[in-house]
């Protein structure tokens, strides 16, 4: 079995990451983060949307390319690569997959084409605080067709234009299409992070319109279902986030020069580039196998997606710490770009629950095949 890219899935890769070096270099990372009233990169945002990276997955029916999700997963990695602060990984990551997996054709019909031209950004409000959203703690509820409550924090939620929430109905969970368009449904406020080039909002909504996913009661399973399917997105922008670490890193040990001989020579450096390689390595072919298990919806999909979070979660949080330690006293300064990653690294590591809720479900995961 071959798990690497196919010829054209490589020369996607490689454009991919053309575009994206050229139009994402560090500067414009940070023209967002130093910007406290700008949420994302608007002009990287329209060109992606121009390459058709938004639709990559989507069918052509609805507006995208219709490649699949392999084809996503290589853009991702790329993504993951130059930190880019764009709300893709919301928009299409979790929403589009949201709609694909349960939307009726006529709700395919009317997000997904938008959300492929770029129109529209979309954000994935389950959280309702710190810990872990369950059936006794979820306390927005819709009624009549109206939601209200608060979700916090809320990834990409300052600009979403469309939303996905979690919530109760007649004491059922359900996921809600959420129109966020109106200020007198919708309150937004926006949170400081650690990473300020993701967004991170606090919604309250008071009566908004709201349209199910899915049939009444299958909220917690569908959430479920668009984690494990995000899981392996994320891995692979984790992915290629951890390797560019790796890059940064020995890129400038092999420059850099103590008592008369580059830094690479010595071994306590080498083993550093070593553990941060292993960890690399084992990250990719367990996002390999999650990017197989999603583009063919094979039943292993919820182990390989949660042993894809674990390994991109652990590769790229160690590297993006040891990249910063293998520049001295240089890698703590703002002018140097290693903390760009540590907060993408710690951003994404929580995005979709952090890894020990990752190991928990791979433990549950492989119980029950056990015991089948």
């Amino acid at each position: 079995m071959n798990f690497d890219y196919s010829d054209d899935q490589k020369f996607l890769k490689n454009e991919a990451r053309k575009f994206l070096e050229a139009r994402c270099t560090s500067a414009a990372v940070r023209k967002v983060l130093d910007n406290d009233d700008v949420t994302h990169d608007a002009e990287l945002w329209k060109g992606v949307a121009e390459q058709g990276w938004l639709g990559a997955a989507i069918p052509e029916e609805f507006g995208g390319l219709g490649l699949g999700h392999v084809e996503l997963c290589a853009i991702a990695e790329e993504m993951g690569r130059v930190a880019a602060p764009i709300p893709f990984a919301s928009t299409v990551y979790f929403v589009a997959e949201a709609v694909m997996l349960a939307g009726s054709q006529e709700q395919k019909a009317f997000v997904l084409p938008k959300l492929a031209a770029g129109e529209w950004i979309g954000c994935f409000a389950t959280s309702e605080g710190p810990g872990v959203t369950t059936a006794a703690s979820l306390t927005c509820k819709v009624e009549d067709g109206k939601l209200s409550g608060v979700k916090i924090p809320v990834t990409d939620g300052s600009d979403a234009v469309i939303a996905v929430v979690l919530a109760n109905e007649g004491g059922k969970p359900g996921l809600f299409l959420v129109d966020m368009t109106s200020p007198d449904f919708v309150k937004r406020e926006t949170l400081k992070s650690l990473d300020p080039t993701r967004d991170v909002a606090r919604l309250t909504f008071t009566g908004a319109p709201a349209r199910r996913l899915g049939e009444a009661g299958e909220g917690f399973a569908l959430m479920e279902q668009v984690f494990d399917r995000a899981a392996v997105l994320l891995a692979f922008e984790q992915t290629g986030g951890a390797d560019k670490c790796l890059e940064m890193a020995k890129d400038y040990a092999m420059g850099r020069y103590a008592f008369g001989r580059v830094i690479a020579g010595y071994q306590a450096m080498k083993h550093k580039l070593a553990d941060m390689y292993v960890k690399n390595q084992v990250a990719r072919s367990n996002a390999y196998y999650g990017a197989w298990a999603l583009n063919t919806n094979a039943s292993e999909l919820p182990v390989a997606a949660s042993a894809a979070r674990i390994a991109a979660s652990e590769a790229y949080w160690f590297g993006s710490k040891e990249n910063i330690q293998t520049h001295g006293g240089m890698g703590f300064t703002w002018e140097v770009d290693c903390h760009l990653y540590y907060r993408r690294s710690r951003q994404l590591g929580l995005v979709a629950g952090a890894p020990k809720v990752w190991k928990e479900r791979l433990v549950s995961q492989l119980e029950r095949r056990n015991a089948a």
